[in-house]
């Protein structure tokens, strides 16, 4: 059964900036903040019948700041948070290459969207991409799934909830109200 005839939809999530509070190479585990809006956005995709998928940028690899043992321990906090607010991604994927290494996951590239497509059995009309950079549009158009940026822009107050309701009304979907 393909993925539109199953029902199954997904919300392919950023990181930094987006559900969490961008710390610019965050390399602590208990440094993991919500952002304005995460969690009651993440709880309005899965009500919505969203499976959530993290994909992120973590450049700070490359360049030294932290290493992949150290983001499995920051990963392994978010997942405990969001265990606490009855919250679970799918999967998750995550780039650890520089902007000059020229890998095909690095947002906007769109490896790790097609990957995570392909893993759960989505078809690209059933996804969409939400996060707060152009990287993140430009791998959402690539992969030719849905896109919505978070507001942040001067005097703009990025919102995640505000993000998934646009998200499930550019999806058609009941829910957006």
């Amino acid at each position: 059964m393909s993925a539109l005839a199953s029902g199954r939809r997904l919300a392919l999530l950023d990181r930094d900036g987006t559900i969490i509070i961008d710390k610019v190479y965050l390399a602590d585990p208990d440094g993991v903040e919500f952002a304005a809006g995460a969690i009651a956005g993440m709880r309005l995709l899965r009500d919505a019948g969203y499976d959530l998928a993290l994909v992120t940028n973590q450049s700070g690899i490359a360049r030294g700041y932290l290493d992949e043992a150290m983001l499995d321990r920051i990963h392994a906090r978010l997942a405990e948070m969001l265990a606490a607010e009855g919250l679970a991604f799918a999967t998750l994927r995550y780039c650890p290459h520089g902007p000059d290494d020229g890998c095909a996951c690095r947002k906007p590239a769109p490896g790790m969207l097609l990957d995570i497509l392909a893993e759960l059995g989505v078809a690209a009309e059933q996804a969409c991409m939400i996060g707060d950079s152009d990287a993140d549009m430009g791998a959402a158009r690539a992969a030719g799934v849905a896109g919505v940026r978070i507001g942040t822009a001067p005097g703009d107050a990025p919102d995640f909830l505000a993000a998934a309701r646009r998200a499930l009304a550019l999806q058609g979907d009941p829910e957006a109200a």
